[in-house]
């Protein structure tokens, strides 16, 4: 049985859901319809995952056959970079909704604080980085787009927003001018990654925290990132694997439980049956402090998915 946590507006979402980053068109639909069989109730997607189609087919099929209900499920998606503007948001929203076959998103998050150039739909969707050799971007303020998603609030079409790859000093900034206060942060987080005053603070200023990329270099080494290839798989450090025999556990629970133990989300992706179910059953049992103080202190500071490495751009997010 999954936790749930209460979020800053009185809503509650599962601590542990699906991430739907990578799982592919042709078995995207049944992954998260099987995914609901088994009990997963969060959906964590997004428009430049370019499956939100096909999630969408797994959702409805689901509540086609009585298996959930509309409000059972959490579900969350992120606006691109390319649809910055104001007038770009509504329309990123509305097709989003559209692919989901959904009414309303129970949290929309902005992907990344970068204001990108917008790419028509005609010409990309989703649009990556751009169509252009070198990255293209638009003087966007990102109050003038938290804006825009406030009214999407207003009008229904969203429950709750988030916040993605953000800064400390970025996050006291929006606070500061936010109508609406963001409900969630969401960050790379592994224990080559801790962020731990990040954490801390956006804890203390009542976000609640969800991980991404829990596994570490497990989700990269796929991609061929050159930071991933030479770096020791977490399902196979020494500290990571010690801890899991002492609890009869696998490494992935240790470290998905590493990260709820502390009020984390996490949003771990399996097509395997097996796996989907140890992701899902993390809360049976507790890592000792010094189990918590041992895995964080793998922390090397490496971060995988870092915008400034994107096409050679230098972009400072987390500089």
């Amino acid at each position: 049985m999954v936790s749930y946590v209460t979020l800053n507006n009185g809503l509650k979402a599962p601590l542990v859901g699906l991430g739907c980053w990578k799982i592919p068109k042709d078995t995207a639909a049944d992954q998260v319809y099987n995914a609901i069989k088994l009990g997963y109730r969060l959906f964590d997607g997004a428009s430049d995952y370019g499956n939100e189609v096909e999630v969408g087919n797994g959702i409805k099929k689901a509540l086609d056959e009585g298996l959930v209900k509309r409000s059972d499920l959490f579900i969350v998606s992120k606006l691109w970079n390319t649809f910055h503007h104001p007038n770009n948001v509504k329309t990123a929203l509305d097709r989003t909704l559209k692919d989901l076959q959904l009414d309303y998103l129970d949290l929309f998050y902005i992907h990344f604080p970068i204001a990108q150039s917008f790419v028509p739909y005609e010409v990309s969707y989703p649009p990556g980085f751009g169509t252009t050799e070198l990255m293209e971007f638009e003087d966007v303020p990102i109050i003038e787009t938290y804006r825009a998603l406030e009214a999407a609030v207003e009008a229904g079409k969203v429950k709750s927003l988030g916040i993605s790859n953000f800064s400390g000093a970025l996050i006291q900034d929006l606070l500061r001018g936010a109508k609406i206060k963001p409900v969630a942060l969401q960050i790379e987080h592994h224990p080559y990654l801790v962020q731990s005053r990040l954490v801390e603070y956006a804890q203390k200023s009542g976000l609640w925290v969800v991980a991404y990329s829990t596994f570490g270099p497990q989700s990269f080494i796929e991609l061929d990132h050159p930071k991933a290839k030479d770096l020791e798989a977490l399902f196979v450090n020494p500290v990571i694997t010690s801890i899991a025999s002492a609890h009869g556990k696998q490494p992935s629970q240790v470290l998905l439980r590493w990260a709820t133990q502390r009020g984390l989300g996490v949003i771990p992706k399996s097509s395997n049956k097996g796996r989907l179910l140890d992701n899902l059953n993390v809360e049976d049992f507790d890592l000792t402090e010094e189990e918590l103080k041992k895995i964080s202190a793998l922390d090397q500071g490496i971060r995988f998915n870092d915008p400034w490495d994107w096409k050679d751009t230098g972009i400072p997010t987390f500089i």
